[in-house]
């Protein structure tokens, strides 16, 4: 093979862009699937944020306990006299048992819940001054505190990204195909890999108020759903249809029993 021939005085050359392409990451196919759910759902929840009322992060932290086992909105039935009673972490942590369980009886479990509560206010003013912490390795070490409740706090109350994994967000990122896993901190991890952290928090609430609303595990309504067109309903269990067809084969009657033989 010849080598090329040098350049002759002259005669144009082919001139070089002097911008080259900068270097893209190629996006994987969940990750283009998960921002365009994302994008689809903004549609129809543009502004997401938890459904439990609160003014602060001690009453969210509370509030998300109370949730454990039980609607938001019962608990929003709840908190607005169990926050008028207890105002402060020393407030909670120095409650009295019985009253603090009467009070939270309609969330369920209200003596496992009171104790939890009572524990982890203790916590908060031994171990924070009463304050709640920002951080999830420092949310997690409270009773009661799993990185669930850790992760609605933190986006909630103050602004910082995290997939909350419940079981509306656990059924949806598996029909969309988004994680193979059941595992709620391993599906936390897949989903944090196929969105910017800035979109983390909404779009948990999203998955969230979408479950509840038109993916729900028995009879997700698919034909209601913005969904539809790039979900690949993995897991949507068969709806059967209830009309049984009146008709026979041909040459064949039904007879009727009169009870002859």
């Amino acid at each position: 093979m010849n080598p090329p021939a040098d350049p002759q005085p002259g005669v144009p050359q082919p001139r070089r862009s002097k911008t080259c392409p900068k270097p893209t990451s190629k996006q994987s196919p969940a990750s283009q699937r998960a921002e365009t759910i994302n994008r689809l759902l903004a549609q129809v929840y543009p502004h997401p944020s938890t459904a439990l009322r609160h003014d602060n992060p001690l009453q969210l932290l509370i509030a998300t306990i109370l949730s454990a086992q039980c609607t938001d909105e019962r608990v929003n039935q709840v908190t607005p006299g169990l926050f008028a009673r207890y105002r402060t972490a020393e407030d909670f942590a120095q409650a009295d048992p019985p009253e603090l369980e009467a009070l939270i009886r309609p969330t369920g479990y209200y003596r496992n819940k009171a104790r939890l509560i009572r524990e982890c206010c203790t916590q908060l003013v031994e171990r924070f001054a009463g304050q709640v912490p920002r951080t999830l390795e420092e949310l997690v070490t409270l009773p009661g505190v799993g990185r669930k409740t850790a992760n609605v706090v933190l986006g909630d109350a103050f602004g910082v990204p995290g997939i909350t994994v419940d079981t509306h967000v656990k059924r949806l990122s598996q029909r969309l195909g988004l994680t193979r896993h059941t595992d709620p901190v391993k599906i936390e991890q897949d989903l944090m890999k196929l969105l910017p952290p800035a979109n983390w928090t909404a779009f948990s609430h999203r998955l969230i108020l979408h479950g509840r609303n038109v993916c729900q595990a028995r009879k997700p309504q698919c034909d209601a759903c913005i969904l539809q067109q790039v979900c690949p309903k993995i897991g949507v269990p068969v709806q059967k249809s209830m009309k049984k067809s009146t008709n026979q084969p041909p040459g064949k009657s039904r007879r009727k029993n009169t009870g002859g033989s």
